[in-house]
This record gives structure tokens, sequence and C-alpha cells, in this order.
């Protein structure tokens, strides 16, 4: 799309129809056509029965089964993937040649190697097509007020933080045959649940350096893990510990940062408003700066709609959006190392994954214990 369409509503497609489709980017895809921002002309999907009613229930116009064909005979701005992990990289790298934007729901990918393939399938430069994921955290009213001042260094240096998405999952939720499995849901807790309260967190901390992680199987009977730490080393020097699960009867997720001059603290579950953020001050500090400190303006939660909304503003001023390219890698890498940690009982630095290593191309790295049984009987054989 040139910038001369700028005004032009975004011609979209919806690729996969299921339940995160119906509930988060529908809502979100309806509001801003509502607003001339986008105009749903396609709904994509290997069910055709799915596809059909999906499209018909929406109000979309053409529904298919073949994105490459839909693909060719619609000009697409924009490909929404509401599609299971596996198979994000083929249908990112198929969208972007043909030149639309890709909005990608989590997991981006099961690899790094997978999302460096999709990047190397963008155009060169910040302008696009290029593919972004959904992190939809980073763009609620509350993170956008506390990153600004953070960077400002209106709190001193961070410390110490501590981010935790501990969540309940029974046996019937991993009774579904895809879930915790390495190649369909992409990892476990870490991967699938804590991503987002991770993403916010590395997005308010800035670059990381180092991590040290611990992954066990303590329940459910799945490939994956069922809970996972970390300790976390920062390019600043701040340290962190990050906590996922999916054990816990008291479901919380939770962010907590300790600079030289506050405490900040956001605890919600699956989204959060203003009033789920809370700064405590040092002693000290004029009651005057705590309150602008805690002015957080006009509330917009956090939410598919706020993410999509900046992506579209972005394509149209012809600017890289946050959770695309290295903004959207960062967050995967260190998922991985945090596997690779677990996995190797070894820290792992920033970048120290690449082609070669094995968990570049697969998370749980061929690891005895942890891989699919297929790889370990390949191995036995070998």
């Amino acid at each position: 799309m040139s910038s001369h369409r700028s005004t032009t509503p975004l011609r979209t497609a919806v690729v996969g129809t299921g339940g995160i489709a119906r509930s988060s980017h529908l809502p979100a895809l309806r509001a801003l056509a509502d607003a001339g921002e986008v105009e749903i002309v396609a709904a994509v999907d290997v069910d055709m029965d799915a596809v059909r009613a999906f499209a018909a229930s929406a109000g979309i116009p053409h529904a298919s089964t073949d994105l490459d064909a839909t693909l060719a005979e619609l000009r697409l701005d924009l490909v929404v993937l509401c599609t299971p992990p596996a198979v994000h990289r083929d249908q990112a790298v198929t969208a972007l040649k043909a030149g639309a934007w890709v909005w990608c729901e989590k997991p981006p990918c099961p690899s790094l190697a997978d999302f460096d393939a999709i990047e190397t399938a963008e155009k060169p430069g910040d302008a696009g097509p290029y593919a972004a994921i959904v992190f939809q955290h980073r763009f609620g009213s509350g993170a956008r007020h506390v990153r600004r001042l953070l960077r400002e260094g209106a709190f001193g240096r961070p410390l110490v933080a501590h981010c935790q998405t501990t969540w309940y999952r029974d046996a019937a939720y991993y009774s579904v045959p895809w879930r915790g499995r390495w190649a369909t849901e992409g990892g476990g807790p870490a991967m699938g649940h804590g991503i987002h309260q991770t993403d916010l967190l590395l997005d308010l901390m800035g670059p990381w350096s180092e991590v040290r992680g611990i992954a066990s199987r303590l329940v459910h009977d799945v490939e994956t893990e069922d809970v996972s730490t970390a300790q976390v080393r920062f390019a600043s020097g701040a340290v962190a510990t990050v906590v996922n699960s999916v054990l816990s009867p008291d479901e919380v997720s939770r962010i907590r940062i300790d600079c030289e001059l506050a405490t900040i603290e956001l605890t919600h579950l699956y989204g959060y408003r203003n009033a789920d953020w809370r700064i405590t001050p040092a002693p000290g500090v004029p009651e005057e700066t705590v309150a602008a400190w805690r002015d957080f303006g006009t509330d917009e939660p956090s939410s598919h709609l706020a993410q999509l909304r900046a992506l579209v503003a972005d394509i149209r001023a012809g600017r890289r959006h946050a959770t695309s390219g290295a903004g959207g890698r960062q967050t995967l890498e260190f998922i991985t190392a945090l596997y690779k940690s677990a996995f190797t009982d070894a820290p792992v630095r920033a970048g120290e994954i690449g082609p070669g290593d094995p968990y570049y191309t697969e998370l749980h790295g061929g690891a005895q214990g942890w891989a699919p049984d297929t790889a370990r009987k390949e191995e036995a054989h070998a």
C-alpha cells in the first residue's frame, strides 16, 4: 500500500475463524471498520463450513479455504492471522510476498528460525509491508503512561522487578489434542500463557542480557512444562524474577517494578485498565510529583482494539510497528532462552541462540525428557 492510499480503508482478511477471531479480532476490526479505517473483505479457514458461517454472521463478502487465491483475487492490505502457531510462518510469508501487512496472534511462531524467515520476507526498511505480533498489553493507556515515565527517568533507575502469570488449567483443558504439545501449541505456559506479561515486562524494563530458567512438569501429562521460573538480568543492571504457571487456583497476572523513587505495580488477569496500576512513592518524593505520576489520563484498556488502532496508524504513517521486527523478536528470544537455560541447566545470554543452535529451530532443543517422543526415538536410533 503506497502513501497516496493513506485515507482508504485497509482491505483486510481474517485467517482462522475460531474462538480468538470471534472474541477479540472481529470486534476490534468492526470498531475500526465503523471508523472507516479498515474494510473486512474476506475470511479464510481450512474448514469451508466454518468459514462460510463466520463470514455470513459477520457480513464478510468473501469466504475461502485458499489463502493464496484470496490474496491474488482481492489485493489485500492487511492479513490478520488467528490460526495455530505452527502455520504462522507459511501464512505470514505468503501474505507478505503478496504485498500485505500481517498482524499475527500469539504465540508468534514455534521458533526463532521461523520468526527470522518471516522477517526475511518483509520489504526492507520500516515502511512495510511487515509482520506484527499481537502483544496488546503494550497498548493500554496505563502501559503508555508508565513506559513514558520510565523512559524519562522520572522514577529513577529500575532496580528489581517481578513478573507473574499464575493461572489455572485443569485436565479437561489439556484433553484437547493440540494442547501441551511443542508442534501445535508452541510451548507451555512460558510461551502460550505468560507471553503477554513477559512482553510487557521487557517493554517496560528495556533489553535483557541474561536469563537463568527452571521448567517443570508437575501435574499435567503434556510434552511441555506446566510451570517455569526465571531469574533475569537486564542491560541496565536491573534484575527480575519471572513465574509462569497453569497450576495456580488463585489466578493473577502481575508486574511489579521497584525503582529508586517509586514502586510500580500492575495487578489484573487477562487485561487491565488504569485503575489496575498503582504507584507508591519512596519517602521524600513531593506530593505534586506523585499526583502527576498517578494521572494516567483517559482510560484505554489493554485490548486487541488498542493495538490494532496503533498498527493501522503506523501502517498509514509508514512507520514500523512496535511489535514487528526486533520489537517482536526480543520476546520470543527471551522465551527461547528461558527454555534453553532450563533444559541445559546453564545461563543463556541475549544474542547467543542463532543458526546451528538446536534451540534456534525448536524450543525444546531436542533435550532428553522434553523433546517429543518422535524426536527421542529418532535420537535413540541415530
